[in-house]
């Protein structure tokens, strides 16, 4: 089944143009509980690959807040566009290389590197802020090099 847009193509393009890249939702939400247990960071380092959205110095490691969407998520968030198909493909798939390929650059350097999914604090399957935060900061405490935290339908660590 195909589903048609309700949408005008002119409000639809309007709207997927004013998604942010940065200061999204999930991310100020994580930043402010971070900053609350006590986690300082930088934000959005344009000298490191990928400009990470939270970067811990003194912990060498860094954290990715990725919407499902435009990251490629494999969740029930996301799913691929029905209309300019070859366009999305196109898109999404670029994100996902250009994502590993900061990351590998990332770990060359040093850094370790999380990602938090937009899954995790959003939608039904939603682990919460409280439990996403806590995931973090056990991590940003160890010795692991990289971390994906996702939502509670597919939630392995």
């Amino acid at each position: 089944m195909v589903l048609t847009d309700t949408v005008p193509l002119q409000v639809r393009s309007r709207i997927m143009a004013s998604v942010r890249g940065k200061n999204t939702q999930p991310e100020l939400l994580l930043r402010r509980h971070l900053h609350q247990a006590g986690y300082r960071y930088r934000l959005h380092a344009k000298n490191l690959p990928g400009k990470p959205d939270l970067v811990f110095p003194r912990l060498c490691a860094i954290l990715f807040v990725n919407g499902c969407f435009w990251h490629g998520h494999d969740c029930y968030r996301f799913s691929w566009p029905k209309t300019r198909e070859s366009f999305w493909r196109e898109k999404i798939l670029g994100n996902m290389e250009r994502d590993k390929r900061n990351q590998q650059e990332l770990a060359l350097l040093g850094w370790r590197v999380g990602i938090v999914w937009g899954c995790a604090l959003q939608g039904k399957y939603k682990l919460g802020i409280n439990e996403t935060t806590e995931k973090c900061i056990r991590w940003l405490e160890s010795s692991t090099k990289t971390f994906s935290i996702v939502n509670s339908s597919q939630a392995k660590m």
